[in-house]
């Protein structure tokens, strides 16, 4: 299922989107909000697959917003629906996945969700067929490291390099955390900081550190990960407290 959140300031833009996304097979809007501040705290909170945002959000610059939500997560796509043709350059400079100009086409909408639907399963299919959850691929300048995912204990991100650590080693590398954790289980590591990846099964125990965060000790090893407060909650969804 593909989720969708939609930023649009007109009330009756909003519905009509609504209905025309929810047309398309596999897809749901699980937001739909009027402004800024309502787009990142709906997108913090849902974490959609796809964003449709307009560029003028009464005063508000879509283009903010929508920088704003791909430094949370770099991986959404951002799909423009607006009247303003004149900020497609600007647009994609964010990397946007495409561009909608009103009036909207139901086929034109079809067609952009279809091809993420498309791109989405092609990567399910290579992540199965390269063995993924079972070993990490890591690249060096004179060697390739396989690591065992379940030997995993925290993955930092820190000047540019991430530091795969385990029980008995370090392991360095410029991938960035949101490629290596395309390959882990989700089911058994998470992001808990814009730095971290964590296992959650090797979490010994949680601190207070800040009036957001906590600092988490992990069997294992002497090093410890920051743990966001959303991060908190959502693992104790997945564990008995």
């Amino acid at each position: 299922m593909i989720r969708v959140m939609i930023v649009e300031d007109e009330e009756q833009i909003r519905n009509i989107l609504k209905k025309m996304i929810e047309k398309t097979s596999d897809c749901e809007v699980v937001s739909s909000c009027g402004n800024f501040a309502a787009a990142i705290s709906d997108f913090i909170k849902l974490r959609p697959d796809v964003v449709f945002m307009d560029i003028d959000l009464s005063g508000e610059s879509g283009l903010e917003c929508a920088k704003a939500i791909t430094e949370v997560d770099p991986k959404v796509k951002i799909v423009f629906a607006t009247a303003h043709s004149e900020y497609m350059a600007n647009a994609f400079e964010i990397y946007a996945f495409d561009y909608l100009v009103k009036p909207f086409d139901l086929e034109r909408i079809g067609k952009t969700l279809g091809r993420i639907k498309s791109m989405t399963a092609e990567k399910e299919t290579e992540a199965k067929a390269e063995g993924s959850f079972d070993k990490l691929v890591i690249r060096g300048k004179e060697e390739i490291n396989l690591i065992d995912t379940k030997d995993i204990i925290m993955i930092e991100r820190t000047d540019g390099i991430s530091r795969i650590v385990t029980e008995d080693e370090t392991f360095l590398t410029s991938s960035s955390l949101s490629s290596i954790q395309e390959k882990l289980d989700p089911d058994k590591f998470m992001r808990c900081h814009k730095s971290y990846i964590i296992r959650v099964e090797a979490v010994k125990k949680l601190e207070v550190y800040g009036r957001w965060t906590y600092t988490v000790t992990l069997k294992g090893t002497d090093e410890t990960a920051l743990m966001t407060s959303e991060k908190y909650n959502e693992m104790k969804q997945k564990l008995v407290f």
